[in-house]
Protein backbone atom coordinates (compact mmCIF):
# COMPACT_ATOMS: atom_id res chain seq x y z
CA UNK A 1 0.00 0.00 0.00
CA UNK A 2 1.21 3.18 -0.89
CA UNK A 3 2.15 5.77 2.04
CA UNK A 4 0.05 8.14 0.60
CA UNK A 5 -2.77 8.50 -1.97
CA UNK A 6 -4.52 11.77 -3.12
CA UNK A 7 -8.08 12.24 -4.69
CA UNK A 8 -9.34 15.85 -6.46
CA UNK A 9 -11.91 17.16 -4.90
CA UNK A 10 -14.56 19.80 -5.73
CA UNK A 11 -12.60 22.68 -3.40
CA UNK A 12 -8.98 21.06 -3.25
CA UNK A 13 -7.16 17.48 -2.63
CA UNK A 14 -7.89 14.53 -0.35
CA UNK A 15 -4.82 12.86 0.94
CA UNK A 16 -5.29 9.32 2.26
CA UNK A 17 -2.41 8.32 5.07
CA UNK A 18 -1.52 5.06 5.50
CA UNK A 19 -2.52 4.17 9.18
CA UNK A 20 0.07 1.47 9.77
CA UNK A 21 3.43 3.28 9.47
CA UNK A 22 4.51 5.47 11.88
CA UNK A 23 3.63 9.29 11.78
CA UNK A 24 7.10 10.37 11.11
CA UNK A 25 7.50 8.34 7.88
CA UNK A 26 3.91 9.29 6.61
CA UNK A 27 4.32 13.11 7.57
CA UNK A 28 7.66 12.93 5.74
CA UNK A 29 6.07 11.31 2.59
CA UNK A 30 4.08 14.03 2.40
CA UNK A 31 5.85 16.60 2.13
CA UNK A 32 8.33 15.12 -0.19
CA UNK A 33 5.35 14.69 -2.15
CA UNK A 34 4.76 18.33 -1.96
CA UNK A 35 8.64 19.44 -2.51
CA UNK A 36 8.42 17.98 -5.58
CA UNK A 37 5.70 19.29 -7.65
CA UNK A 38 5.57 22.64 -5.92
CA UNK A 39 4.15 24.39 -8.81
CA UNK A 40 1.07 21.77 -8.13
CA UNK A 41 0.28 21.98 -4.89
CA UNK A 42 0.77 26.05 -4.55
CA UNK A 43 -2.09 27.28 -2.47
CA UNK A 44 -3.99 24.22 -2.17
CA UNK A 45 -6.71 23.11 0.42
CA UNK A 46 -6.13 19.77 1.26
CA UNK A 47 -8.43 17.50 3.15
CA UNK A 48 -6.59 14.92 5.08
CA UNK A 49 -8.03 11.14 5.54
CA UNK A 50 -6.36 9.83 8.97
CA UNK A 51 -8.69 6.68 9.52
CA UNK A 52 -8.23 5.58 12.60
CA UNK A 53 -4.79 7.15 13.35
CA UNK A 54 -4.28 9.12 16.48
CA UNK A 55 -2.85 12.41 16.38
CA UNK A 56 -2.44 14.96 18.97
CA UNK A 57 -2.84 18.94 18.79
CA UNK A 58 0.76 19.44 18.98
CA UNK A 59 1.31 16.89 15.96
CA UNK A 60 -1.16 18.63 14.08
CA UNK A 61 -0.18 22.21 14.57
CA UNK A 62 3.38 20.94 13.17
CA UNK A 63 2.33 19.39 10.64
CA UNK A 64 -0.30 22.31 9.66
CA UNK A 65 2.46 24.98 10.26
CA UNK A 66 4.89 22.66 8.16
CA UNK A 67 2.53 22.48 5.26
CA UNK A 68 1.76 26.46 5.28
CA UNK A 69 5.76 26.67 4.57
CA UNK A 70 4.89 25.61 0.99
CA UNK A 71 2.38 27.59 0.46
CA UNK A 72 -0.79 24.84 1.42
CA UNK A 73 -3.44 24.78 3.22
CA UNK A 74 -4.43 22.23 6.08
CA UNK A 75 -8.19 22.53 5.32
CA UNK A 76 -9.69 19.62 7.07
CA UNK A 77 -9.04 16.05 9.06
CA UNK A 78 -10.72 13.47 8.63
CA UNK A 79 -10.70 10.30 10.45
CA UNK A 80 -11.96 8.13 13.50
CA UNK A 81 -10.11 8.93 16.22
CA UNK A 82 -12.34 10.92 18.90
CA UNK A 83 -9.07 12.52 19.89
CA UNK A 84 -7.61 13.64 16.69
CA UNK A 85 -11.22 15.14 15.99
CA UNK A 86 -10.94 17.05 19.08
CA UNK A 87 -7.75 18.34 18.60
CA UNK A 88 -8.32 19.68 15.21
CA UNK A 89 -11.21 21.56 16.35
CA UNK A 90 -9.41 23.31 19.48
CA UNK A 91 -7.14 24.66 15.79
CA UNK A 92 -10.18 25.26 14.09
CA UNK A 93 -10.03 23.09 10.78
CA UNK A 94 -12.76 21.52 9.87
CA UNK A 95 -13.29 17.59 10.35
CA UNK A 96 -15.96 17.28 7.55
CA UNK A 97 -16.55 17.78 4.22
CA UNK A 98 -19.60 18.09 2.12
CA UNK A 99 -21.28 14.62 1.01
CA UNK A 100 -22.06 15.64 -1.97
CA UNK A 101 -18.11 16.60 -2.95
CA UNK A 102 -17.45 13.74 -5.77
CA UNK A 103 -13.79 12.89 -6.78
CA UNK A 104 -11.28 11.05 -8.46
CA UNK A 105 -8.57 8.50 -7.16
CA UNK A 106 -5.26 8.92 -8.66
CA UNK A 107 -3.08 5.89 -7.57
CA UNK A 108 0.02 5.72 -5.75
CA UNK A 109 0.43 9.44 -5.35
CA UNK A 110 -0.05 10.56 -9.03
CA UNK A 111 -1.49 13.99 -9.49
CA UNK A 112 -4.41 14.70 -11.33
CA UNK A 113 -3.89 15.90 -15.27
CA UNK A 114 -4.57 19.70 -15.16
CA UNK A 115 -7.89 20.05 -17.54
CA UNK A 116 -10.12 22.66 -17.88
CA UNK A 117 -13.44 23.81 -19.78
CA UNK A 118 -12.25 27.61 -20.36
CA UNK A 119 -10.87 28.83 -23.43
CA UNK A 120 -8.76 31.50 -23.85
CA UNK A 121 -4.93 32.39 -25.57
CA UNK A 122 -1.52 31.27 -23.83
CA UNK A 123 -0.22 33.55 -21.31
CA UNK A 124 2.52 34.20 -18.63
CA UNK A 125 2.33 35.51 -14.88
CA UNK A 126 5.18 36.99 -13.17
CA UNK A 127 5.37 37.09 -9.69
CA UNK A 128 7.71 39.79 -8.98
CA UNK A 129 8.40 43.47 -9.40
CA UNK A 130 10.23 44.00 -12.90
CA UNK A 131 13.15 46.33 -12.34
CA UNK A 132 15.23 48.70 -14.72
CA UNK A 133 16.17 46.63 -17.40
CA UNK A 134 14.25 43.77 -17.41
CA UNK A 135 12.72 42.72 -20.51
CA UNK A 136 9.43 40.30 -20.28
CA UNK A 137 8.50 38.90 -24.17
CA UNK A 138 5.68 36.82 -24.62
CA UNK A 139 3.16 35.87 -27.61
CA UNK A 140 0.24 35.69 -25.93
CA UNK A 141 -0.70 37.58 -22.48
CA UNK A 142 1.47 39.14 -19.82
CA UNK A 143 0.46 39.22 -16.16
CA UNK A 144 2.85 41.05 -13.54
CA UNK A 145 1.96 40.97 -10.09
CA UNK A 146 4.04 43.89 -8.35
CA UNK A 147 5.21 46.96 -9.93
CA UNK A 148 6.55 47.43 -13.35
CA UNK A 149 9.97 50.06 -12.45
CA UNK A 150 11.12 53.05 -14.95
CA UNK A 151 13.47 50.90 -17.73
CA UNK A 152 11.65 47.76 -17.57
CA UNK A 153 9.76 46.37 -20.17
CA UNK A 154 6.90 44.26 -21.21
CA UNK A 155 6.28 43.40 -24.91
CA UNK A 156 3.20 41.10 -25.22
CA UNK A 157 1.15 39.98 -28.17
CA UNK A 158 -1.81 39.97 -26.35
CA UNK A 159 -3.11 41.54 -23.05
CA UNK A 160 -0.99 43.18 -20.35
CA UNK A 161 -2.17 43.27 -16.77
CA UNK A 162 0.00 44.69 -13.93
CA UNK A 163 -1.31 44.53 -10.52
CA UNK A 164 0.64 47.43 -9.07
CA UNK A 165 2.29 50.03 -10.23
CA UNK A 166 3.35 50.34 -14.01
CA UNK A 167 5.91 52.90 -14.50
CA UNK A 168 7.96 51.21 -17.00
CA UNK A 169 7.37 51.12 -21.14
CA UNK A 170 4.62 48.55 -22.24
CA UNK A 171 3.53 47.24 -25.55
CA UNK A 172 0.19 45.23 -25.80
CA UNK A 173 -0.84 43.79 -29.52
CA UNK A 174 2.90 43.81 -30.80
CA UNK A 175 2.10 41.63 -33.43
CA UNK A 176 -0.77 44.44 -34.38
CA UNK A 177 -4.11 43.20 -32.12
CA UNK A 178 -5.92 46.72 -32.06
CA UNK A 179 -8.07 44.98 -29.30
CA UNK A 180 -5.42 44.64 -26.96
CA UNK A 181 -5.80 46.01 -23.55
CA UNK A 182 -3.56 47.42 -20.88
CA UNK A 183 -4.75 47.18 -16.97
CA UNK A 184 -2.62 48.37 -14.31
CA UNK A 185 -3.63 49.52 -10.26
CA UNK A 186 -1.46 52.77 -11.13
CA UNK A 187 -0.80 53.49 -14.47
CA UNK A 188 1.59 55.86 -15.38
CA UNK A 189 3.89 54.20 -17.90
CA UNK A 190 7.13 55.68 -19.71
CA UNK A 191 5.33 54.99 -23.11
CA UNK A 192 2.47 52.73 -23.25
CA UNK A 193 2.11 51.20 -27.25
CA UNK A 194 -0.96 49.31 -28.44
CA UNK A 195 -0.54 47.50 -31.91
CA UNK A 196 0.67 50.42 -33.73
CA UNK A 197 -0.08 53.14 -31.75
CA UNK A 198 1.89 55.08 -28.77
CA UNK A 199 0.41 57.24 -26.08
CA UNK A 200 3.04 58.53 -23.30
CA UNK A 201 0.98 58.86 -19.87
CA UNK A 202 1.39 62.63 -18.06
CA UNK A 203 1.57 62.59 -14.40
CA UNK A 204 -2.02 64.34 -13.75
CA UNK A 205 -0.63 65.30 -10.39
CA UNK A 206 -3.52 63.35 -8.83
CA UNK A 207 -2.76 62.44 -5.13
CA UNK A 208 -4.43 59.08 -5.34
CA UNK A 209 -3.53 56.72 -8.11
CA UNK A 210 -6.61 54.63 -9.84
CA UNK A 211 -6.61 51.62 -11.48
CA UNK A 212 -7.05 52.19 -14.93
CA UNK A 213 -7.73 50.30 -18.33
CA UNK A 214 -6.48 51.21 -21.93
CA UNK A 215 -7.54 50.65 -25.42
CA UNK A 216 -7.63 51.58 -28.49
CA UNK A 217 -10.46 53.52 -29.69
CA UNK A 218 -11.13 55.93 -32.67
CA UNK A 219 -7.81 55.69 -33.89
CA UNK A 220 -5.97 56.73 -30.74
CA UNK A 221 -5.15 54.83 -27.26
CA UNK A 222 -7.58 56.08 -24.45
CA UNK A 223 -7.40 55.38 -20.72
CA UNK A 224 -10.35 55.15 -18.59
CA UNK A 225 -11.17 53.77 -14.56
CA UNK A 226 -10.78 50.30 -14.24
CA UNK A 227 -13.37 48.67 -11.89
CA UNK A 228 -11.85 45.80 -10.16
Amino acid sequence: MSTVSIKGIRNGLLVALDEEAAWPEVEEALLKIIRERSSFFQGAHLALQLGGRTLNRDDIRKLRDRLAEHDVQLAAILGKSAETIRSARRLDIDTDLDESVTYEEFDDGELPPIDTNEHGSPGVLVKTTLRSGRVVKHTGHVVVIGDVNPGAQIIAGGDVLVWGRLRGTVHAGANGDTEALVCALDMRPMQLRIANYVAIASDNGEPRPRPEIASVRDGQIVSEEWDV
